[in-house]
C-alpha cells in the first residue's frame, strides 16, 4: 500500500504542530499540507490528491462538520476536536474516528489503523484485458479493452479515458480507475494523468507525448517514471 496522504486543517497552530509530530511518527503517512483556514483546506482537497484529513470542528468561516459534507467522500476524515458533542453527527457523517483533544499518540495511531485497514479491501484484482466504465444511468457501463487506453486524465470529480479515437467521460476519481489498471502497463506522471507505457511516442524531461497530445510530469512523479522508462530502454 502507498503511503496515505494528509492533510491537517486546524484554527489553532499548536493543535497542528502536535498532529504533524503524531503524523511523523507513522511511517504510512505523509503530511501534504496543514492550513487553519478551511477555505483553503477545501481548495487543497479540491486540488491535490488527500487520502486523509484530520479536521477540527469548531472554526470559523466553516466548521469541520460543514467542510465533511462539502467534501462529499472524496477523502477519508478523522475529526479532532475538544468538544464530545458532536460525536454521533461525525459518524452520520461516515467519518473514520473522533478524537477528543486532548489525545495521545495511542489513540492516534488506533485512528490511523483504521483508516489502513479500510485500505485493504479496495485493493482490486486487475484484468489485463478489459475493464467496464460507467457511463449514462445507473447500470450503463462500456466495456474497455486495456490495450486502447492512451492515457487517462483526472477532472476534479470526473475522469477522462482517452482511446485511440475518442474518449469516454465518466463521473469518477483517478484514484480508484488507477486501481483497476495493471500496473505493468501503466504509469501515474502527474496528479491529473495516468498513461499507457504502450502507447507513449518520446518523452523528454518535462513532458510525455502520446499521439499528438503533449502531457506534462510532474515533480512528484517524475522520478519513479523515468526508473521505469529506464527499465525498458535498450
Amino acid at each position: 500500500m502507498q503511503n496515505l496522504k494528509c492533510l491537517i486543517v486546524d484554527d489553532e497552530p499548536p493543535a497542528i504542530r502536535l498532529l504533524e509530530s503524531y503524523v511523523d511518527k507513522v511511517v504510512f503517512l505523509d503530511c501534504i499540507a496543514t492550513t487553519t483556514n478551511p477555505l483553503e483546506a477545501l481548495a487543497i482537497i479540491d486540488r491535490d490528491e488527500i487520502d486523509l484529513v484530520f479536521l477540527d470542528i469548531q472554526m470559523p468561516e466553516l466548521t469541520g462538520i460543514q467542510i465533511s459534507k462539502l467534501i462529499n467522500g472524496k477523502t477519508k476524515v478523522i475529526f479532532t476536536t475538544a468538544y464530545p458533542q458532536f460525536a454521533i453527527e461525525s459518524y452520520n457523517l461516515n467519518a473514520v474516528d473522533y478524537l477528543l483533544k486532548p489525545f495521545e499518540f495511542e489513540r492516534f495511531y488506533q485512528a490511523i489503523l483504521k483508516v489502513k485497514n479500510e485500505e485493504k479491501p479496495t485493493q482490486l484484482p486487475q484484468n489485463d484485458t478489459f475493464i467496464f466504465i460507467k457511463t449514462d444511468g445507473k447500470n450503463n457501463f462500456e466495456k474497455v479493452y486495456i490495450k486502447d487506453i492512451c492515457y487517462i486524465e483526472g477532472l476534479k470529480n470526473y475522469v477522462a479515458i482517452h482511446l485511440e479515437n475518442r474518449q469516454i467521460i465518466t463521473y469518477n476519481t483517478l484514484k480508484h480507475i488507477e486501481d483497476y489498471l495493471p500496473e505493468k502497463d501503466f504509469v501515474k506522471i502527474h496528479k491529473s494523468y495516468i498513461v499507457s507505457l504502450f502507447h507513449i511516442d518520446k518523452t523528454d524531461s518535462i513532458s510525455v507525448y502520446i499521439k499528438k497530445e503533449c502531457l506534462p510530469i510532474g515533480d512528484t512523479y517524475k522520478q519513479a517514471f523515468f526508473d521505469r522508462i529506464k527499465k525498458m530502454k535498450l
